[in-house]
């Protein structure tokens, strides 16, 4: 009984990857069984992974198994508002750190550097990449904020908008905004080493926003192509 939770954690982390790779699409049902097959583990631990990731939303029971949630349009608009209000925060605190004299120089640099890859690779027309590096740009900023509960929170969220909105972040219009988003992470990178929470805020508010409006634009994109 002792082992169970060093088992479930690494069991817990390769079936939240599995999940937010799209290995397991939204809808799918899986079942313990087959979980456990091919981890190559117990029950137990896929049974503890399951629960965790269904506090997550990631997953939801079913009569035999989960199933993999994929939100509505509803549930990801409050989604991206609950993303906006919580970088919108750690935006602030990581630029009220600046202020205070608790960020480095390196810190900074790492942020500047991981902004400049994000770019490269969407000028590049690598989204799905680019998708990736812009989410660490983002936990970046969280991880500086030094506030782990807004972290977790917005771990899930990103969790769960990913899993439930693939094909947009992959979308046209994402690549379009090339230049756009790599000039709003460019403010955001400047309101933080000059040390303005509520600049920051606006503008980390305002970026995620922008987001949800493309990602909207691309799904009405979408419906009216099957017309």
């Amino acid at each position: 009984m002792t082992e169970h939770p060093v088992r479930a954690e690494p069991t817990y982390t390769t079936l939240r990857e599995l999940i937010v790779s799209g290995e397991y699409a939204p809808g799918r049902r899986i079942t313990e069984l087959e979980l456990s097959e091919r981890l190559a583990v117990s029950r137990t631990p896929v049974r503890e992974a399951l629960r965790v990731l269904a506090g997550d939303g990631l997953v939801r029971p079913e009569k035999r198994g989960v199933a993999v949630v994929a939100l509505d349009e509803k549930a990801v608009h409050e989604a991206y508002w609950v993303r906006a209000g919580l970088e919108a925060l750690t935006a602030e605190l990581t630029a009220l750190r600046q202020r205070q004299g608790e960020l480095s120089p390196a810190a900074l640099h790492r942020l500047r550097t991981q902004a400049e890859r994000t770019d490269e690779l969407t000028e590049r027309g690598d989204l799905a990449e680019a998708v990736e590096q812009n989410r660490a740009f983002h936990r970046m900023i969280a991880e500086l904020a030094d506030n782990a509960i807004a972290l977790g929170m917005l771990d899930r969220i990103w969790d769960q908008i990913v899993v439930s909105t693939r094909e947009s972040l992959h979308g046209q219009r994402y690549g379009e905004r090339t230049e756009q988003v790599g000039e709003e992470h460019r403010q955001l990178i400047e309101a933080i080493a000059e040390g303005e929470p509520d600049e920051a805020a606006r503008l980390a508010r305002a970026h995620v926003l922008t987001t949800l409006a493309t990602n909207n634009a691309d799904a009405r994109q979408g419906v009216e192509g099957t017309r």
